[in-house]
């Protein structure tokens, strides 16, 4: 009997030992950091109606995930996750961009746009990464010395 009680305390032993040595399975996509844009640019990207769209491509520079947060507060905290991914397994290393604009077209940047991008390749399970948004086309201007309504003025 106190052979079988310490032969079955034996192979809970070693199970557990096995148990813990086992890898444990990550997700295969987890992006997660922040989006910073520096103090010049912060009340032209924290306006109203903006639009932060957060990229990741591949190395062959196509879009595989993407991630809009409308109307955001910076330094923007960020996680991409699988539900975010426009195409099946992410392979090799990645780059991430950020657009911040009002009209909701992501590829065109237009004169008040603000981007950037990482300075670094990743991996498809990075965390901590910062992204700076702190280039721009310069704000939108609006035609000086017209007379006259807006609108007629535009349709000349």
């Amino acid at each position: 009997m106190k052979k079988l009680v310490l032969l079955i305390m034996l192979i809970s032993v070693i199970g557990c030992v096995l148990c813990s040595k086992r890898p444990v399975s990550e997700k295969r996509f987890a992006l997660s950091g922040r989006v910073v844009v520096p103090e010049r640019l912060l009340e032209l990207a924290q306006a109203d109606n903006n639009a932060c769209a957060i990229i990741v491509k591949n190395e062959a520079d196509v879009p595989i995930a993407i991630k809009r947060v409308v109307n955001p507060k910076f330094p923007l905290e960020f996680t991409l996750g699988e539900e975010d991914l426009l195409t099946g397994t992410p392979g090799g290393n990645l780059k991430m961009e950020v657009q911040i604009n009002n009209h909701g077209q992501l590829g065109l940047i237009k004169q008040g746009d603000i981007f950037g991008a990482c300075d670094t390749t990743l991996a498809p399970n990075t965390q901590n990464v910062v992204v700076s948004a702190d280039k721009t086309l310069g704000r939108v201007q609006l035609a000086k010395n017209v007379k006259g309504n807006f609108f007629r003025t535009a349709a000349r």
